[in-house]
């Protein structure tokens, strides 16, 4: 008659316990609210970035205010293991590579997210970036090989491809950095070299990583089914290639298009830094991005009417930072009849690289001794130059570029647009500093969002002055037949947004497309293509018409509204080759993997000292103890401790 009312009871006490669990570990517990990574990349022959162990690391935490400061991390301090906060300014090689040599007393490491761009410059990239998969190897001009003739990233340190034993995590500079610095002035900061009192500030991060070794060995892995339901320990990287086409081809048929000309104008759609989630990419991604599109704009109507004999391919190469995996995508396509096109078809390549004009810079064509072989083309570039755009004539290899990839399958002409003339002028290439700031993109104090959308489009016309690159463009796009372009400036809010999180150029993983990659999509369908009148749903349901060009509904910002255009707008794999072909060990194409993870996440707390853990287990072991015996004496006597003398069976009252 009981176990209903018990039942309930119960259930409030069990209720009631776990509400005072989660308040209690909430009062104990400051968990980080944006924490943005290092995570574990692989290829075929290793494995880079950063991880920690399965339960997360923990270690005490200390503020590195300077370099001569490491020394406490590094061996006088009392408590290892450390969880090191780094200001930005610190956040280099050197000091990086000894928190690495001393593994044992780091936990962790977390870089408060810059403000301000440093001054010297930094880059965690390769100082010879794509350095195997280019062109230029023994086989093909050893002498410019392994940039032997020109380093083209003169400050890139290497350490985006370092492998760190403990987690290196990225946060904001606000309430939780602020936190994290005065329960460090409260608790653990040494006064006049004497050692901190418990209890001490301590901090656990989790960023465990499934994959290990190599990619052949996280692909091994994933094909192993251990389970109805097998848990995937590693992803290639992979998204979507973008082009459009300045007049519309037969996309049904595959391969070799007779009698088609195609001129391949190209930009890179990726970046990366040494954080997972932070590749801003201004210069070495948007700039070249952004000048295309309006490239694409600014001739639209011109290629239209001046009815061209060659055909204009927009492209938009994903994955370029890793071993070109768009471009190789595509040239693997071509070879083997599974593109629009075939190689036969390329008259030229023409890329837009990072154009991004600072002061009196120039923009410089660089092309290979190969592309100058084709006389007429020698006589175009070199005979029509603009007052801010050169050309490189010397024996100077490309660099780096999508173009190379074209130039390993056969001598395709073409040339490569850059604001430099052999190193990068890149000063964060590849880096968390890449940003609107180094391009100086920025608002006058006041502005409305709608006004601050106007003043980027000002902006852009010095930024990505793209007039200085139209002279050149209409000669090699359009073989002279166009003779002037309308003036374009395209808006750079959609890339650069005050107040929000930047746009992160990152590839990902080949699982959906990306943000960016949405985006330029849209943009390139509707700077490129032209509005159809009709409803949302009949645009969606609407299949190509024969003119072999796409609708999509196209929601240019949020203060606009939607409409459908009509465009040869499409998208294609941005896979690399070797997992079509199952070859993860391959040296010819990119191989490059992100590791799964399953929680990434940090806090802080307070830590008492391990004398009064140790006493505190003792004691708890010695009440557990006596509790035994004092159970198992109570058991043994219970016949004596509990005899109450029972009364007879048979006794009246």
């Amino acid at each position: 008659m009981y176990g209903m009312p018990m039942t309930i009871f119960l259930f409030v006490c069990l209720f009631v316990t776990g509400v005072s669990c989660n308040s209690v570990g909430d009062k104990i517990y400051v968990d980080f609210k944006d924490n943005i990574p290092c995570v574990r990349l692989l290829n075929a022959t290793h494995q880079i970035g950063c991880q920690s162990s399965l339960s997360g690391d923990v270690g005490v935490l200390h503020l590195l205010e300077s370099e001569e400061n490491l020394d406490w991390v590094l061996s006088s301090g009392p408590d290892p293991p450390y969880m090191v906060m780094l200001e930005s300014t610190l956040f280099t090689r050197s000091v990086m590579m000894k928190l690495k040599s001393s593994s044992n007393r780091v936990a962790g490491v977390v870089v408060v997210a810059p403000n301000t761009n440093p001054s010297a410059g930094f880059s965690p990239h390769a100082s010879c970036p794509n350095e195997n998969s280019g062109v230029y190897t023994e086989k093909y001009s050893p002498s410019l090989a392994h940039c032997n003739a020109t380093v083209w990233n003169p400050l890139g340190n290497n350490l985006s491809y370092e492998e760190f034993d403990f987690p290196i995590f990225s946060l904001k500079d606000d309430n939780d950095t602020q936190a994290m610095r005065q329960c460090y002035m409260d608790h653990n900061r040494p006064v006049n070299g004497s050692k901190p009192r418990y209890p001490l500030c301590a901090m656990q991060l989790f960023s465990h990583m499934s994959a290990v070794t190599d990619t052949a060995t996280c692909m091994r892995r994933n094909s192993i089914a251990m389970s109805l339901n097998p848990e995937f320990v590693c992803d290639p990287l992979g998204d979507v290639n973008i082009w459009a086409l300045s007049k519309p081809l037969n996309v049904t048929e595959k391969g070799h298009k007779p009698g088609e000309s195609v001129i391949i104008a190209a930009a890179r759609l990726d970046s990366r830094s040494f954080f997972f989630d932070i590749a801003p990419g201004a210069e070495s991604t948007a700039s070249g991005l952004v000048t295309l599109l309006a490239v694409a704009h600014a001739l639209r109507n011109a290629t239209q009417e001046a009815q061209l004999n060659t055909t204009i391919m927009y492209t938009f190469f994903h994955g370029e930072t890793f071993d070109y995996i768009g471009s190789s995508r595509m040239v693997f396509d071509m070879e083997r009849n599974q593109s629009i096109i075939d190689l036969d078809n390329v008259h030229s390549v023409l890329e837009v690289g990072q154009v991004g004009l600072h002061g009196d810079t120039k923009l410089w064509l660089h092309s290979d001794p190969v592309s100058r072989r084709n006389s007429s083309i020698d006589e175009e570039v070199c005979g029509k130059t603009h007052q801010k755009l050169e050309l490189i004539c010397q024996n100077q290899a490309l660099p780096p570029s999508s173009f190379q990839r074209f130039l390993r399958a056969r001598p395709i002409p073409g040339v490569v647009i850059e604001n430099h003339q052999s190193t990068f002028t890149n000063r964060y290439y590849q880096s968390m500093y890449d940003n609107s700031d180094y391009l100086n993109v920025s608002y006058p104090p006041g502005l409305t969002p709608e006004e601050q959308l106007d003043f980027v489009t000002d902006a852009a016309k010095v930024l990505f002055d793209t007039r200085f690159t139209f002279h050149f463009i209409t000669v090699m796009l359009c073989r002279g037949f166009v003779e002037q372009t309308d003036e374009v400036s395209l808006n750079l809010s959609v890339f650069f947004s005050p107040g929000n999180t930047t746009t992160n150029f990152y590839i990902g993983v080949n699982q959906q497309m990306s943000e960016p990659t949405i985006l330029v999509q849209f943009m390139l369908a509707n700077l490129t293509g032209s509005v159809v009148n009709t409803t949302q749903e009949n645009c969606n349901n609407q299949k190509e018409n024969e003119d072999d060009k796409e609708t999509k509904h196209v929601r240019p910002t949020d203060r606009l509204m939607c409409f459908c255009v009509r465009s040869t707008c499409r998208t294609t794999k941005a896979v690399s080759p070797a997992f079509e072909l199952e070859e993860y060990t391959s040296s010819n194409y990119s191989t490059w993997t992100e590791s799964r993870w399953k929680s990434i996440k940090g806090r802080i707390f307070l830590v008492a000292s391990h004398d009064l853990e140790m006493l505190t287990l003792g004691v708890g072991v010695g009440v557990l103890l006596t509790s035994l015996l004092l159970t198992f004496f109570i058991s043994s006597k219970a016949d004596i401790l509990f005899n109450s003398g029972r009364e007879p069976t048979n006794a009246t009252y």
